[in-house]
């Protein structure tokens, strides 16, 4: 059964539509790359499937419950999501440690010991163990995304969005960032990431899905999305994003 599931999806602001018949299918341990301009719907897309923005039409499923129902909490859904966002979104006044136990001690009850030793096992993990005092502000920007994604892990997510993570990051940084994605991927992490990382993509996604005015025009494995795309806007869009 799939982890994720969303059926014609629409979205507007007003007159302007944002995500228009948009269907995706996630199974457990799936990588699923958002690919597109600005401006496509892949942020929006995101923000949907973790509820923070309510669907004007369409349906969607976790774990085979309609989540989109306006009955449902979306505070309830949220205990088996992890969303992390490219502007990182720490609190500033908090530890990287308090951050990090913050979700896991208040929505999901952990004692502050446990919520404690599971955070620094991942920071340190990650390359964070001797930041776990220290204040956001006092990080570099690769290891404030750091944090945000361990944040996002420390509730034991089902389900890793990700949205541009490495776009406010300098060039240098994105690099540390992706190896733990990579590193998640590998470990069987369920995740739907928007990215204009096209190597990333081609090395790690299970699906590629190519946004276009709201639309998902294409999706396939890497392989074929990426390598021999069938359609025409595909095609264009690559010939500017990759490397001749």
């Amino acid at each position: 059964m799939p982890l994720l599931e969303a059926r014609s999806l629409r979205k507007a602001y007003g007159d302007r539509v944002v995500l228009d018949d948009v269907s995706l299918t996630v199974h457990p341990g799936d990588v699923v790359c958002l690919i597109g301009s600005s401006g496509s719907g892949k942020s929006t897309l995101l923000r949907c499937l973790d509820l923070l923005e309510e669907v004007d039409d369409g349906v969607i499923e976790l774990d085979g419950f309609e989540v989109s129902d306006p009955l449902v909490d979306p505070r309830d859904v949220r205990r088996d999501i992890g969303m992390v966002f490219q502007a990182y979104n720490l609190f500033p006044h908090r530890s990287v440690l308090a951050n990090c136990t913050l979700a896991p001690r208040k929505v999901h009850g952990l004692s502050k010991k446990d919520a404690e030793a599971r955070a620094i096992d991942l920071l340190t993990r990650f390359g964070l163990g001797e930041h776990v005092h220290s204040h956001p502000d006092r990080l570099s920007g690769g290891q404030q995304q750091r944090v945000a994604l361990v944040r996002a892990l420390c509730t034991s997510p089902k389900l890793l969005l990700l949205d541009e993570i490495t776009a406010a990051l300098d060039p240098e940084l994105v690099g540390e960032v992706l190896a733990i994605v990579r590193d998640l991927a590998a470990g069987g992490t369920t995740m739907v990431l928007a990215t204009h990382e096209m190597t990333f993509a081609r090395e790690v996604a299970t699906q590629v899905c190519f946004l276009d005015g709201g639309r998902i025009v294409e999706s396939g494995p890497p392989t074929q999305v990426l390598g021999d795309p069938r359609e025409p806007r595909t095609r264009e869009f690559l010939r500017r994003v990759l490397p001749q």
